[in-house]
Parts: C-alpha cells; structure tokens; sequence
C-alpha cells in the first residue's frame, strides 16, 4: 500500500466515523439531510452510513430518515447537475477525479468514463457501451434512474448528466424514484429486522442491487427489441 493511498484511506475512516458521531446528536436529522445533499454533488461517504445507524436508534421514525435522506439526495443532485452543465471543465472533472476517483479518457475525441467490468460483462450489449456517455446516448435519462440504484458513486451519476443535458425535469423525476428506492429499502429493512438487517445489507446489499438492475434493463432491452 503507497503512502498516499495510506492517506486517503485514513480520511475516508475519518470522515466516516464524523458521519456516525452525528447519529448520537440532536442534531442527527439536520446532518443526514446536509450529508444527503453534499453526497450527491462533492462528498465522498455516501449517506447510508447514517441513515442506517439513525434508523436503528429510532426504528419508529425509519419513513422519516427515509424521506428527507430522499429529498435532500435530489436536490444534492440537482447542485451535481448544475456543476456538470455549467463547471464540467473546472469543478466537475476535478471532482469525478479526485473525489469520486474515476479516471477520465479519451473515446473518439470526448472524456468518457469506462464502466465497471461486473455492470459490462453481465449486461453485454443491452447496456448500449463500455462507456458512461455512450450509455447515456443510448438509454438518456433511464440510466439516471438505473445507476442511482447501484453502489456507483451518485455523485458521478448526476454531475455526468449535467453533461450530457439529460432533460432536467425527466433527470429529477428519476433521481426521485431511485433515491427513494434505495433509501426506504433500507430504512424499512431496518425498521424490521433491526440489527440482523443491517448485517444483511452490509453483506448483500450491492449485490442485490446490481442484481435488480441487470433484471431491469434486461427487461427494458427485452422491450425494445419486441416494440
């Protein structure tokens, strides 16, 4: 292990243990929101961390922590769609380097973004590509939706559809649906089973979400190839 990827480590256990300190805090509801938000545009630690330690230290209350989690990740969004419509050059690609650690390169003239060898090897061409904006060019603002459904960072998700103009209502729409997904899942699961489900998400969760989106788009690519 290098010396700096010793250091970057050691920050994200930093950042990550903060994250948690604010589940024992009044003040645990305005962090989850704040950390939802900044997720979604810069921060590095997605806002699961919290939300599932909020929700098994108030089961009650998991619709609750689910529902401005949510909204607070859209709007985050919407700040990481501005960034790639606006600062893609500056802020964005700096970003998606640095924070979400994906390497740019060049694909026929344009930045792109290679995909995960498990999401290109087990969708084959139903995906659309191997890259990210070729995959926007060929799924438009379903893959919004799609990958605000997987462990890829949602940071990378929104600031890249900034860049390629998805439709700005159409990109809220599906962040919505996916964020909200994603987050009662958990919550509720949580809600249930307390403890046991957070040993089960922290095991299965990825998995069970790439699972449902292979399904998914093979369903969409089933469709497509029947209408």
């Amino acid at each position: 292990m290098t010396e700096e990827v010793a250091k970057q480590r050691g920050l994200i256990r930093r950042l990550y243990d903060w994250m948690l300190h604010w589940a024992d805090s009044k003040y645990g509801l305005l962090a989850l929101v704040g950390l939802s938000f900044a997720e979604s545009s810069f921060f590095p630690i997605p806002p699961d961390v919290l939300l599932i330690a909020l929700v098994l230290g108030a089961p009650t209350r998991w619709y609750n922590y689910a529902f401005w989690c949510t909204l607070a990740s859209v709007a985050g969004g919407l700040a990481g769609y501005g960034i790639g419509v606006f600062a893609w050059d500056t802020m964005g690609r700096w970003i998606v380097e640095n924070v979400a650690h994906v390497t740019l390169v060049d694909v026929n003239g344009r930045l792109d973004i290679a995909l995960p060898s498990y999401l290109v090897s087990s969708m084959g061409s139903s995906l659309g590509g191997e890259y990210l904006f070729q995959v926007y060019d060929y799924w438009n603002a379903w893959i919004v939706f799609i990958f605000g459904l997987t462990p890829l960072p949602y940071k990378l998700t929104t600031i890249t559809a900034g860049v390629a103009h998805i439709n700005l209502p159409i990109f809220l729409m599906a962040s919505f649906a996916a964020r909200a997904c994603r987050f009662f899942v958990v919550a509720w699961l949580l809600h249930k089973w307390g403890p046991p489900a957070k040993e089960f998400i922290d095991k299965y969760f990825n998995i069970l979400c790439i699972s449902f989106v292979v399904l998914l788009i093979g369903g969409f690519a089933v469709l497509k190839f029947v209408f």
